[in-house]
């Protein structure tokens, strides 16, 4: 499991962030505070509203509450942020290429009249922070749901972001593109201090890259190490009802010896 860092010159708060669609209440008083480097990883059921505070930092839906981003020691009005939405539509016979996307994403340039040598260099300097430079003549509708999340995590990455968000990037990755994909996010938050928010469903993978593990409905219902947060049977019900097992992260046992089942 990834080891909690703590860095006093560059945080970001969130306080006290609500959303309501139409007075119905999406995100309740959500209180979170990130270091650089850190990964905090928001679990909870399906219309929680995990991506709604995920669209909120960004944003793109309007809220209540405040956002305080400090960089080394100064605040920042205009922080740069980083998104990989959890979903993304192509046609899959759409002829465009991974370098047409890139070049188009990093440069003003129209795509039509042909892509220059030195955006060339960029874009496969772009894709290659992420091991994905092999895949710049790739049609987008031909990538694989891991090879396209980390595409759009190259482009999040350029340039550097202050705070990176994930949302469900892994949902449609095989278990070998999941191992790479946790590997580029911590190579990437290890080198440039990114602080990541990542909304996920695989609690086996972020149970042993996450520092931070926030249960989310609505509101914050529970918050600390993946070890705490995991081996917790009561609060796992409050997700998902039935039997589960992450290898590791078995409850404590009572006194005794006797397991805990909640």
């Amino acid at each position: 499991m990834a080891q909690q860092r703590t860095c006093s010159h560059c945080c970001i708060k969130i306080e006290n962030l609500s959303v309501a669609f139409n007075g119905d209440v999406a995100v309740d008083n959500v209180n979170l505070h990130i270091n650089c480097a850190e990964l905090v990883a928001i679990i909870g059921p399906n219309g929680a509203g995990k991506t709604s505070l995920l669209r909120a930092i960004i944003n793109e839906i309007p809220y209540r509450g405040r956002m305080i981003f400090q960089i080394e020691g100064r605040p920042q009005t205009h922080p740069r942020i980083g998104y990989v939405p959890q979903k993304l539509s192509i046609d899959p016979d759409s002829p465009m290429s991974v370098l047409d996307l890139v070049a188009t994403s990093i440069s003003e340039r129209p795509i039509w009249i042909g892509v220059s040598r030195p955006l060339r260099a960029r874009a496969e300097a772009i894709l290659a922070s992420v091991s994905a430079e092999h895949l710049i003549h790739r049609k987008l509708g031909e990538l694989s749901g891991g090879e396209l999340q980390r595409v759009l995590l190259a482009l999040a990455m350029a340039p550097a972001p202050n705070l990176l968000l994930l949302d469900e990037p892994v949902s449609n990755i095989d278990p070998k593109g999941l191992s790479l994909f946790y590997k580029t996010v911590s190579d990437l938050r290890r080198c440039h201090d990114v602080a990541v928010i990542m909304v996920t469903h695989d609690l086996a993978g972020i149970a042993y890259h996450a520092d931070t593990v926030i249960l989310m409905n609505h509101s914050v219902l529970a918050a600390g190490p993946p070890r705490d947060i995991l081996a917790d049977t009561k609060l796992m019900q409050l997700l998902e009802p039935g039997p589960w097992h992450i290898p590791g992260f078995e409850p404590a046992p009572r006194a005794g010896g006797v397991p805990s089942h909640g």
